[in-house]
């Protein structure tokens, strides 16, 4: 995990810093071999791997070790936001119902940064006061009482959130061909018109997309697992975020758009 500042020194809110975290991933979720674990547990049930600080004993062989879903997951800063801000630096381990409220809490926050993430894509294409109305509320829900955050309408604000970004991307795209929703697993993408296209929520899964152009492609919620991005120009996709980009392939030519980083498993060399 990289440190979670810029090149100006300020703290990104939404780059995980699991050194500030006290390990709510590995509890909070559960685990299923199918999902890229070697094993299964139960939500709330600590990880095998989990040690006494609050770190992964197998951080640097998850791959290796079959934990390929502990690399592909981001909390988008919610570990720190909830175990600092919400919590004040008090731990699951510590509180009388075992984590249970923290853990709920984890899952709320982790869902509104999320859309935070997205909300600031749409606003640095078109920004405008009803983002900014909307980000504020959403952002409003992550900070206070844990009873606060457990009682936001996470249903209402994805809604809104939704049709916000369906906005801009219909500006920002045109009339571009849409495949929204497509099962497009394993499909050979290569000569298709995806420049301006439509792949919401597209299953994309091993679909070969070397050296495709997504200038400007609605990628929002698409399933981009085992997808093939090698020599792909991603570089201005819509709403692309950092765990689709993680349960991808792809190489040193893959084109990143700006913010998001080249998965540690992708060869670093152009060729």
């Amino acid at each position: 995990m990289r440190c979670p500042c810029d090149i100006h020194g300020r703290v990104d809110p939404f780059e995980p810093d699991c050194a500030r975290c006290v390990g709510l991933c590995c509890v909070a979720l559960p685990f299923r071999p199918s999902h890229g674990f070697a094993f299964a547990k139960d939500a709330g049930e600590p990880c095998r791997h989990l040690d006494t600080a609050y770190a992964c004993s197998i951080h640097a062989t998850l791959r290796e070790a079959g934990m390929s879903g502990c690399t592909a997951y981001e909390c988008f800063g919610a570990g720190q936001q909830v175990s600092q801000v919400v919590y004040g630096g008090a731990t699951w381990r510590d509180s009388a119902d075992g984590g249970a409220e923290m853990f709920s809490v984890f899952a709320v926050v982790q869902r509104l940064h999320e859309m935070l993430v997205l909300l600031d894509q749409a606003s640095a294409l078109e920004p405008g006061p009803e983002l900014s109305r909307l980000r504020g509320q959403v952002s409003g829900r992550t900070s206070g009482r844990p009873a606060d955050i457990l009682g936001t309408d996470l249903e209402r604000l994805a809604v809104l959130v939704g049709e916000a970004l369906r906005s801009v991307s219909r500006s920002v795209r045109g009339d571009g061909p849409s495949y929204a929703g497509q099962d497009l697993v394993g499909r050979d993408l290569r000569a298709e018109p995806l420049a301006r296209a439509d792949l919401r929520g597209a299953l994309l899964i091993a679909a070969d997309l070397r050296d495709a152009d997504l200038d400007r492609t609605d990628l929002l919620g698409a399933d981009l697992r085992d997808a093939d991005l090698s020599g792909a120009d991603i570089s201005t996709a819509l709403f692309l975020t950092q765990p689709q980009l993680n349960s991808a392939r792809g190489n040193g030519r893959t084109r990143l758009p700006d913010g998001l980083r080249r998965p540690p498993p992708w060869p670093s060399r152009r060729g």
